[in-house]
C-alpha cells in the first residue's frame, strides 16, 4: 500500500473516519496532516461510538501509530482531554505522535474568531469558533506558537511578550473585554507541555524513516475538498489546504512517496456553514435524508444542510486531487425512496455550465441539472456486506456505474452502513 491519501471530495463529513479505519488495519502509520479540532471523525469500535477531533482514527487499531502532523494547528487543552477520554474507556494512545513542529492554538485566537465572524457580516465562512482561522493567520504571518516553544521557555516567554500586548490592543480598538496576562498564559501552557511531552517528535523523520523500510502509512485528511482554502468555494472555506497535496505540505512526506488517493464520496451531498450550495434540497425530503443519515455536525451538533450527489463538484475533486479511486459511503440512506437524482451540471442565463467556477456568487444563481434514477428498496445491509458488491440492488449498482464512468474513477468501496464491516469491495 506504500502511501496512500484519503480525501473528502465534498464539503466534509463523506464518512472519511469510517474509511480511514478500514484502511488502518493494513497501515503502519496513520496521519493527520491539516486542520485543527474543528473538524470531526465519528468511529465505531466495539458498539461504542467516539468522536474525534484531533486524534486520528487509527488510533483504534492495535499496534498502529497515529500521527498529528505539523500542518494540524492543536488546542493542547482540548488534545489532552481527547487523550483522557479515550484512556478513561480502555482505548491505548501510547503510540500517538504530536509533531513538534504543529502550531498551536491561543485563548486569543478563540477569541478572535468570534470577533472575526462578528464583523464580516456576509462574509462570515459560518466557522466553528474553535480559533483555527486565526491560528492559521498567526503561523502565516510568522508569529504563530509551535509545540516545540512548549519545551523551550526563553523562546515561549519571548513570543509571548510580543504577541500577547500586540492582541490585547486589537481587542481594545473593538471595545471587547479580552485581555491575556503573559505570566499566566505562559503557566498554563508550560503545564500542557509537560503532559504532551511523551507524544512529541520530530515526525517528518519518523514516518521518511518509516518509508524507507517498506511501511505502509496512510494519510487522513479533514473537512473536503471544497473546503480547501485554495480550491474551495472561498471565502466559504476552511484556512487549510484540505486537497492531496496538504498532505505532503502537512507531514514532511515528499510527493514521490505517495502511491495512490482515495476520495470519499457521500451517495448525496451535505455540508455545514454558510455559502451556496446548487444542488441543496429542503423540505420534507430534505429533513427525511438529514434524520436518517444522522446530518449533524460532529464537532458542533448543527443541522447539516444536504442535497443531491453533484457531479461537477466531483469531478473538480477528482482533477485537483488525482484521485486513483474512490469510496462511496451512506448508500444506504438513499434506500426506499422512489426516485434518486445527481446533478450533472448547471443552467445559467441559457447556458449549461460544468465546470466548477471561481467566482462562487454566480453559484447562488446556477439552476442544478438533475440525471434521475428509480430508486432501491431497504436491504438487509448486514447479509449484502456478508455477500459482497454484487448483492447490492440492480437500481442502485446502476447509480454507481454512472458515477463511475462520470468521474472515470473507479469505485473502489461502497459503505452501506455505520459498522466496521458494512463496506463492500468492488
Amino acid at each position: 500500500m506504500a502511501a496512500t491519501v484519503i480525501i473528502g471530495a465534498q464539503w466534509g463529513d463523506e464518512g472519511k473516519g469510517k474509511i480511514t479505519d478500514y484502511y488502518a488495519e493494513r497501515s503502519d502509520y496513520i496521519v493527520r496532516f491539516q486542520g485543527g479540532n474543528n473538524a470531526g471523525h465519528t468511529i465505531k469500535y466495539q458498539d461504542e461510538e467516539f468522536k474525534l477531533h484531533l486524534v486520528p482514527s487509527g488510533i483504534f487499531r492495535e499496534g498502529k501509530k497515529a500521527v498529528i502532523g505539523n500542518g494540524v494547528v492543536v488546542d493542547p487543552k482540548v488534545l489532552i482531554e481527547e487523550i483522557e477520554s479515550l484512556e478513561e474507556r480502555d482505548i491505548d494512545t501510547s503510540d500517538l505522535i504530536l509533531s513538534d513542529r504543529a502550531n498551536l492554538i491561543m485563548p486569543y485566537h478563540r477569541a478572535e474568531d468570534l470577533l472575526e465572524e462578528k464583523l464580516k457580516g456576509d462574509l462570515k465562512a459560518g466557522t466553528t469558533k474553535k480559533g483555527i482561522g486565526p491560528c492559521y493567520s498567526d503561523k502565516v504571518g510568522r508569529f504563530g506558537i509551535r509545540v516545540i516553544d512548549l519545551y523551550n521557555p526563553k523562546s515561549l516567554r519571548n513570543k509571548l511578550e510580543k504577541v500577547i500586548p500586540m492582541k490585547n490592543k486589537l481587542f481594545d480598538a473593538y471595545d471587547e473585554d479580552e485581555e491575556w496576562d503573559v505570566e499566566e498564559v505562559f503557566q498554563k501552557y508550560r503545564d500542557y507541555g509537560k503532559k504532551l511531552e511523551k507524544h512529541v517528535e520530530d515526525t517528518s523523520v519518523i514516518l521518511n524513516e518509516a518509508l524507507n523500510q517498506g511501511e505502509d502509512v496512510l494519510f487522513e485528511g479533514a473537512q473536503g475538498t471544497h473546503l480547501d482554502i485554495d480550491h474551495g468555494v472561498y471565502p466559504y472555506t476552511t484556512s487549510s489546504n484540505t486537497i492531496a497535496g496538504g498532505a505532503c505540505c502537512g507531514s514532511g512526506v515528499g510527493p514521490r512517496e505517495i502511491s495512490s488517493v482515495l476520495g470519499i464520496v457521500k451517495a448525496y451531498t451535505s455540508r455545514v456553514g454558510t455559502g451556496p450550495f446548487p444542488a441543496e434540497l429542503e423540505g420534507d425530503l430534505g429533513e427525511h435524508i438529514r434524520e436518517k443519515g444522522g446530518e449533524y455536525g460532529t464537532t458542533t451538533g448543527r443541522p447539516r444542510r444536504v442535497g443531491w450527489l453533484d457531479l461537477v463538484m466531483l469531478t473538480f475533486s477528482a482533477r485537483v486531487n488525482s484521485f486513483s479511486g474512490l469510496a462511496i459511503t451512506n448508500l444506504d440512506v438513499l434506500a426506499g425512496l422512489d426516485e434518486v437524482k445527481i446533478c450533472t451540471g448547471y443552467r445559467y442565463e441559457g447556458k449549461e455550465i460544468r465546470e466548477f467556477p471561481a467566482d462562487i456568487e454566480k453559484l447562488y444563481d446556477f439552476d442544478p441539472v438533475y440525471e434521475s434514477f428509480e430508486g432501491w428498496e431497504e436491504q438487509d445491509w448486514d447479509e449484502i456486506a456478508e455477500k459482497g458488491y454484487e448483492a447490492l440492488p440492480e437500481n442502485a449498482k446502476e447509480y454507481l456505474d454512472y458515477i463511475e464512468r462520470k468521474t472515470e474513477v473507479p469505485i473502489k468501496h461502497v459503505s452501506i452502513g455505520p459498522k466496521r464491516d458494512q463496506t463492500v469491495e468492488k
